[in-house]
């Protein structure tokens, strides 16, 4: 079973996912880059608020020409939220451990490890499973056997950012990678994760790759 989605952006200027044509999953791109999916959405899924994830100006915008459009996050989003133009009747507010129906499609959100509350999501759809997470220092006790998409962080290689903080540490010059170290997702442990995990009919996408001096 194949799940459809698009990445419209991903990485340390921008992430934004559309999953099934109508779950956007991040929102931290231009409104130029969600319009021309915009009509289809059923529902806005926010992880959390760093500017690579969630643009105020583009949720702004979704709200405004879709006032009909759902907006889910967990309770550390819902304030960013309604200070952003969303109306918090329009807001649906989750909690780890509970699956949320949304007629022919399911929402969990999944606990992650940044340096701000940050979550990811499993989703239940007619076309498949699908988990999506990033931004996190590990997927330690979320669990997602024989899921059809697997859209997951691979920030960096560990011999390559070790080098780079060797080199940089020579150098006396910051080093941002030690926050990475502690913040992000290594290839290794993305595919660790995916393999223990993945059947034989199952799909995964590298998300979040690492740019030097990145702000995410």
């Amino acid at each position: 079973m194949s799940v459809p989605y698009e990445v419209l952006a991903t990485g340390s200027t921008g992430n934004a996912v559309v999953i099934d044509g109508q779950i956007l999953v991040d929102c931290g791109v231009p409104y130029k880059v969600v319009k021309p999916v915009a009509k289809a959405l059923r529902l806005v899924l926010l992880t959390h608020w760093h500017g690579d994830h969630f643009r105020k100006s583009t949720l702004h915008a979704l709200a405004a020409d879709r006032p009909a459009l759902r907006f889910g996050c967990c309770r550390w989003l819902v304030r960013p939220l309604v200070e952003a133009g969303v109306k918090p009747a329009n807001i649906d507010l989750y909690d780890f451990d509970h699956r949320y129906s949304y007629g022919n499609f399911t929402v969990e959100p999944v606990p992650l490890v940044h340096d701000v509350p940050n979550c990811g999501y499993k989703l239940l759809l007619p076309a498949g499973k699908v988990l999506y997470a990033t931004d996190t220092n590990n997927l330690n006790g979320i669990s997602a056997p024989n899921f059809d998409l697997y859209l997951l962080e691979a920030n960096y290689e560990d011999e390559e950012i070790q080098a780079r903080i060797s080199e940089k540490k020579a150098n006396g010059e910051f080093v941002y990678e030690r926050r990475v170290l502690g913040t992000h997702l290594s290839k290794a442990k993305c595919d660790d994760f995916i393999y223990q995990n993945i059947g034989p009919a199952g799909e995964y996408v590298y998300l979040h790759g690492h740019v030097e001096e990145e702000q995410a």
